[in-house]
């Protein structure tokens, strides 16, 4: 490719690569740190790929509930994948490079993977708000063609939050530092390096951002605070029972994803808050896809019972 053609598929930037710092820069702690999510990424693929086969293997999850949460497996497994193996490799190599399309590329699978995990998360939300207020019309509500078009939405909505941000900062240009402080290539880190103005797509992102966070925390909220007003005025204590049984797992997802989120993200934007927003998102890309699947198996009767049925089959 001719370096002029070459130069402007890379933005006029002087940058061609970029330096990831990885978690941490002392020597002694990196074989600890890749054997810890090493492990962590092996359990994460092994837990959500075990989930979503059994789901599929056992007719008696094929319901709304379980196609929502087979959905948010697969978002977890492949999110896993976007960030994880550069990140061990950072813990072996002297230095980990990272292109400039490969960066783009894995901020963009970034982007779209835990946008759609935010929506997904929504769509249960909403799932268990029909399923404990309006029982009897569940199945007409959460009817396969209303469940397919949700995810749908999601996936889309989480391609377009993508594209939206990715296009902003392939406009930016790296012309000085490439040393990118984290372990992926994350929208704040970048802007942080831009030797452009990036005050409005600042402005813009964080305002979109903003507006979606907003919105899904409002419809689960919403939900949440009409099964509630519901449970309360239920009679029978094993309909109390059931309600919270179904939305534990469910509750204890979303706010281990959300908590962590904002943890990383809404902070002062100071030098002091960058290692606390790295550790902080090191919960949400790590811990939440590892601990999906354990939390809703563990605390699932329909799962136990898939699982024993599955096991009787093989042996």
């Amino acid at each position: 490719m001719p370096l002029n053609a070459q130069k402007t598929m890379e933005n006029d930037s002087s940058v061609s690569e970029f330096i990831l710092m990885g978690l941490t820069d002392q020597p002694e702690l990196q074989l600890p740190l890749f054997v810890l999510f090493l492990v962590n990424y092996t359990v994460t693929v092994m837990g959500n790929l075990s989930l979503m086969n059994l789901i599929c293997l056992n007719s008696n999850l094929h319901t709304p509930m379980y196609f929502f949460i087979f959905n948010l497996s697969f978002i977890d497994f492949c999110y896993s994948m976007v960030f994880t193996p550069k990140m061990l490799m950072g813990f072996v190599v002297e230095k980990n490079i990272i292109s400039f399309r490969g960066c783009m590329t894995q901020l963009f699978f970034f982007l779209f993977f835990v946008n759609s995990e935010s929506y997904v998360l929504t769509a249960m939300a909403y799932d268990r708000y029909v399923a404990i207020c309006q029982p009897l019309l569940y199945k007409a509500v959460m009817s396969p063609g209303i469940c397919f078009l949700l995810i749908f939405c999601t996936y889309l909505m989480g391609l377009v939050s993508a594209l939206f941000h990715t296009g902003f900062m392939i406009r930016l240009n790296f012309c000085d530092s490439n040393v990118i402080n984290h372990y992926m290539c994350d929208i704040f880190p970048l802007f942080r390096l831009s030797c452009s103005s990036t005050y409005l797509t600042e402005l813009v992102s964080s305002a979109v951002v903003g507006t979606a966070i907003i919105l899904c925390c409002l419809i689960i909220l919403i939900s949440y605070g009409m099964i509630l007003y519901n449970i309360i005025h239920m009679s029978s204590g094993k309909g109390w029972s059931k309600a919270l049984g179904t939305c534990g797992s469910h509750i204890i997802t979303v706010s281990l994803f959300y908590v962590t989120g904002m943890l990383a993200y809404v902070k002062p934007s100071s030098a002091e808050t960058v290692g606390q927003g790295k550790i902080f998102s090191v919960f949400y890309t790590f811990l939440v896809p590892m601990l999906n699947p354990l939390i809703y198996s563990l605390r699932n009767k329909d799962v136990k019972l898939a699982v024993k049925k599955t096991w009787k089959r093989l042996t």
